[in-house]
C-alpha cells in the first residue's frame, strides 16, 4: 500500500500554491465537471491537490506534512525571504537533516534533505 492522494483545503489557495511551488511542486489549475476550481500536482506517485475551503469549515492545523527535497538550506532561505515562519531551523537528527516550516495556513511542514 502507498499514499496516492493528498487534498488540502484553504481559503488562501494562491498563497498555499506559491508556498509549495517554492519547494519545487508544480501545480496545474483543474476543474472536474461542475466542481470547484482547484490545483493539482504529481509528487512521486501521489496526487497533491489544493481545494477551496468551504465557508463553514476551518483549516485543520494539526495536520503535519513532510517532503524530502534536494537542497534544504536553499529552500529554507527562499522560504525565509518570502516571509514564511521557520518553526525549527535545519539540524541533523537521527532521521536526517531536517527543518520545519509553517505553510500559509499554519500547518507544520517537515523538510528533509535528500541523501
Amino acid at each position: 500500500m502507498h499514499l496516492n492522494l493528498l487534498v488540502l483545503k484553504s481559503a488562501r489557495m494562491e498563497r498555499l500554491v506559491s508556498f509549495y511551488k517554492t519547494l519545487g511542486i508544480r501545480f496545474e489549475h483543474h476543474q472536474h465537471q461542475r466542481g470547484p476550481f482547484h490545483y493539482a500536482a504529481e509528487v512521486g506517485d501521489m496526487v497533491f491537490e489544493i481545494y477551496p475551503l468551504p465557508e463553514n469549515e476551518s483549516v485543520n492545523t494539526s495536520i503535519r506534512l513532510g517532503f524530502s527535497i534536494a537542497n534544504l538550506d536553499t529552500a529554507i532561505n527562499q522560504l525565509r525571504n518570502a516571509g514564511v515562519k521557520i518553526a525549527r531551523e535545519p539540524k541533523q537528527t537521527e532521521w536526517g537533516y531536517i527543518g520545519i516550516v509553517e505553510d500559509p495556513d499554519g500547518r507544520k511542514v517537515e523538510l528533509k534533505q535528500l541523501t
